[in-house]
């Protein structure tokens, strides 16, 4: 129990309220409340781009246990976070552990929440309010203090890749191999994979004109929201479509692949947002456990001629990626650069650049 900590509630869109007690910045917020199914990680879940605009609710009982890492950095990057800053609108979990234990722990979760003015509410029934978001789907809801309100925000009518892109390029590392980076709200860890690997990396923002640059391959990264808001990017990628140059796609990447095709997506009544949702590679038995973190989907049965999904998710038949038939790009919807499996996908790192070196064919 902590001293001087206050009473806030979070209101669900259909009036449900839950009481807890505050362990970070002390505001109204408002934004879509979505759960994550995840035991550890909530240092990187919480630096995800992909969840801005979102409360998180943290299925696992307890959070803040080990901490939050100390800012070390590498290739100019930090080594534990997914981006400069937490992502997520507000943190909701049931115990909050005050005191922390780890050999990587620089200060408290409360403490960093606090740094970067996100609230923390403790104390609430997290499996009630999971099992009513399980049977509702992912819903609107808002934290207010004391007597104060404010207004249900839906983050899915902003463009959110705008606030969460790089506004000028930035390039990583110094191989001969050059990919280019579409930055739609790019986990780190991305870009790391690809720089152990020895490439350039030239990130660049969601709408930036890439049809002069030079490079080898092009990458378009995860992100938030709805993709139908990144009008510029899909006319981009349409353009690059009808050229020959090898295209990979993570999370809202394979959207944007699919739209800039043709196809259509739409938006998930749940969500995928957890560290082991089971795929199957298309055409094949091989299975992978891999982590999600994405709001909509493509509908396959949009897929032209051209294109064929190239995994589907075991729970509810969705897809999870996309390859064309006759050129060198793929997609998929899930996180290959992060550890469910823990590193059963992250051949797709090295399929790509395999196809860039002309040394492998449509993977």
């Amino acid at each position: 129990m902590m001293n001087n900590e206050k009473t806030a509630r979070l209101i669900l869109e259909d009036g449900t309220v839950f009481t807890g007690k505050s362990f970070g910045y002390e505001k109204a917020v408002a934004g879509e409340v979505v759960f994550n199914t995840s035991m550890t990680g909530y240092p990187e879940s919480l630096t995800d781009p992909s969840y801005a605009g979102q409360i998180l609710v943290a299925t696992y009982p307890l959070i803040g246990n080990y901490g939050v890492p100390g800012l070390t950095t590498t290739s100019g990057l930090p080594d534990f976070f997914e981006s400069e800053k937490i992502q997520v609108t507000a943190l909701i979990v049931s115990d909050y552990s005050e005191k922390y234990s780890h050999w990587s722990a620089a200060r408290s979760l409360g403490d960093w929440l606090k740094e970067f003015g996100i609230p923390g509410l403790y104390g609430i029934d997290t499996r009630a309010l999971t099992k009513i978001i399980r049977e509702k789907g992912a819903m609107l809801g808002k934290i207010v203090f004391e007597n104060e309100d404010i207004d249900f925000v839906d983050p899915n009518e902003m463009n959110l890749v705008d606030q969460v892109s790089c506004k000028q390029p930035i390039t990583y590392g110094d191989g001969h191999t050059r990919v280019l980076l579409i930055d739609c709200g790019v986990k780190y860890n991305i870009i790391r994979h690809f720089v152990k690997r020895g490439t350039t990396v030239i990130r660049v923002p969601w709408n930036y004109d890439y049809s002069k640059e030079r490079f080898d391959g092009l990458f378009i990264s995860n992100g938030p929201g709805n993709p139908k808001m990144c009008e510029t990017t899909i006319n981009n990628l349409a353009n690059s479509l009808r050229q020959e140059i090898p295209i990979f796609g993570i999370c809202l990447g394979n959207q944007l692949l699919a739209l800039a095709s043709g196809a259509d997506t739409y938006k998930l009544k749940y969500g995928h947002r957890s560290h082991n949702q089971p795929v199957l590679q298309y055409g094949t038995d091989k299975a992978f456990i891999t982590s999600q973190n994405h709001g909509f989907a493509i509908d396959a049965k949009s897929l032209s001629d051209e294109w064929e999904p190239f995994f589907v998710n075991l729970n509810d038949g969705t897809n999870e990626g996309l390859r064309n038939r006759k050129k060198n790009i793929f997609s998929v919807q899930f996180h290959p650069e992060a550890s469910s499996g823990p590193t059963d996908t992250e051949y797709l790192f090295d399929d790509f650049l395999a196809m860039i070196s002309g040394k492998k064919k449509t993977t």
